[in-house]
């Protein structure tokens, strides 16, 4: 009898990575999530520099076996991602008032005085080269520009007719960086 409870507790503590929070149901506990994002940005939901709503409780996500990563607010959103399972979501945040608005956003490009317009150094329609590195490698392939781009700013790009919208920066003429992939 012993024996059987000591397998089946050791069954537990296998089955249960360390770092994992799982729901009830064997998902990610979205509550539990909420309350570290909360935490991260030391405000509330529906408050300047919080979330702007609550986490919908119908998402249903892999039970991350490691605690999932919250990185730095990035273009009026919250990264959190699950490097192990691959799944990664961003949290709206509700905008801080008299706040400067971050660099490269819409916001920030109107609030700044007008400047002679570089060329663009790719056109819409042109094909052009999107990369992605990481960790000493880059990855690349053919993409074709979905509208126009000066250097350092973002374009969108599609990797196939039916595939979907990528976002890059302009790193020179017919090369496009992604961030991460």
């Amino acid at each position: 009898m012993a024996r059987a409870f000591a397998l089946l507790i050791l069954s537990c503590l296998i089955a249960a990575p360390a770092g994992a929070v799982a729901g009830p149901d064997g998902f990610e506990d979205i509550a539990r999530l909420e309350s570290r994002v909360v935490a991260a940005l030391d405000a509330d939901v529906a408050t300047p520099g919080g979330p702007l709503t609550h986490l919908d409780r119908r998402l249903k996500l892999a039970a991350c076996p490691k605690p999932v990563t919250i990185d730095p607010p990035a273009l009026g959103a919250l990264p959190l991602r699950c490097e192990p399972l691959g799944w990664r979501i961003r949290v709206p945040l509700m905008r801080v008032p008299g706040a400067q608005p971050a660099p490269g956003t819409p916001a920030m490009a109107a609030a700044q005085p007008a400047t002679p317009a570089a060329p663009p150094l790719i056109r819409r329609g042109d094909p052009v080269e999107l990369r992605a590195t990481s960790a000493g490698f880059t990855v690349s392939t053919a993409a074709i520009a979905q509208e126009d781009g000066r250097a350092g700013g973002k374009v969108r790009v599609k990797t196939d007719a039916r595939g979907p919208v990528v976002i890059g920066d302009v790193v020179d003429t017919g090369i496009v960086r992604v961030a991460s992939f």
